[in-house]
């Protein structure tokens, strides 16, 4: 396989890394754990993610990835909104839940939902909730990059941080 840059111009031909090779990277690369949720005419959804950035403060955007395998993907694909929320140590059970399979309703059951400025849930405890419009979706191999500006945040900001590494969830807490 030849790999072309962005500008149609190919330096050399390397093959690409393997899948494998790829996610065994990855694992050493921390990442914040969230929720992102949505709602429409489908009702509630939301999945875990942790392929959640920064874009740019002006204005303020994010974008999340999401694989279009995913048994979400649809309903993300209709909506206009979402809330990304960013969770904290204690809710490793809700990013278990909401990254396995279990129905969309029993998802929502656990931790506390409160509704978001523009009518998703938003989890009330979560370290900080980012609160946003659907601006643009690309596709990029198995994944769509969804961009959407910030238009609410709230956070609290004593909360830790319940981060993703090595395969296993960590805890960042503030310095005292």
């Amino acid at each position: 396989m030849t790999i072309t840059a962005i500008k149609n111009a190919v330096t050399e031909v390397l093959p690409p890394v393997t899948p494998e090779a790829y996610r065994e990277g990855m694992s050493s690369l921390a990442a914040a754990v969230n929720v992102v949720t949505t709602i429409g005419p489908e009702g509630r959804a939301g999945f875990t993610a942790t392929a959640v950035c920064s874009v740019s403060d002006t204005p303020a955007t994010l974008l999340v990835c999401l694989n279009r395998g995913a048994s979400v993907h649809q309903v993300f694909k209709n909506s206009t909104h979402l809330v990304i929320n960013t969770l904290t140590s204690q809710h490793q059970l809700i990013s278990n839940t909401f990254g396995g399979k279990a129905p969309m309703n029993e998802r929502f059951e656990i931790g506390d939902w409160v509704e978001s400025t523009t009518g998703c849930p938003r989890l009330a405890d979560a370290a900080v909730s980012f609160d946003c419009i659907i601006t643009d979706v690309k596709s990029v191999a198995t994944h769509d990059v969804i961009f959407c500006q910030v238009v609410d945040i709230k956070q609290d900001p004593e909360a830790d941080a319940l981060l993703y590494y090595q395969r296993g969830y960590h805890s960042a807490c503030k310095d005292a």
